[in-house]
């Protein structure tokens, strides 16, 4: 069972992103602050949940939550500052539209930068501990691939309602049969025999 909360301070937040590892789309990430000692015995690690329980709990975490966000950041924004920072200022500015805004923050992860002078606390494997940190993992899952489906019907040919960007074998091929889009993140490396990428 996941533990509700780190510290006894009431609004305290957590955050996680989605889509770190994708070579097309966002990363997004979701901040919740949930009731104190709120329990739901279907939560965990977003990675561990089906489609199904994700789409069921995305609800349910949004009517009871105390607030939430959620912040896409584009292709361009990681191409220019770098996957791990546009992950962080994802985190960070969904953090800044909760309103109360938390007194503690709580990461999933090693990694993060203080904002707006609110104490944090980065935990390893924090989506399998911490109720916050699961639901704002959900979130993530669930407003990406939501993002995903609909980008997929611009250029269907990628398959990113089903593979939602992440470097599988069909999406490979499908790069190097049509190319990139605006949805595909230039600096990865989009296929593994690639040097460089003609632009």
């Amino acid at each position: 069972m996941l533990k509700s909360n780190f510290s006894n301070l009431y609004y305290e937040a957590g955050t996680d992103e989605a889509g770190r590892g994708c070579l097309a789309g966002p990363v997004t990430a979701a901040a919740i602050i949930l009731p104190k000692n709120f329990k739901n015995e279907l939560i965990n690690d977003s990675k561990q949940l089906s489609e199904k329980n994700r789409e069921i709990l995305k609800p349910i975490l949004e009517t009871e939550a105390v607030s939430y966000a959620v912040t896409h950041l584009e292709p361009k924004i990681i191409d220019e500052i770098n996957i791990l920072n546009a992950s962080i200022k994802a985190m960070q500015e969904s953090v800044l539209k909760l309103n109360p805004l938390p007194i503690h923050i709580i990461v999933d992860g090693n990694r993060f930068k203080p904002v707006a002078n609110i104490p944090h606390t980065c935990i390893i494997k924090g989506d399998a501990k911490y109720m916050s940190i699961a639901a704002a993992s959900i979130l993530a899952k669930t407003y990406r691939d939501e993002y995903m489906n609909t980008i997929h019907e611009e250029f269907p040919m990628y398959n990113w309602k089903q593979n939602k960007g992440y470097p599988t074998k069909e999406h490979r091929e499908a790069i190097r049969k049509y190319g990139i889009t605006k949805y595909h993140r230039i600096t990865f490396r989009l296929l593994p025999e690639q040097l460089k990428l003609e632009i």
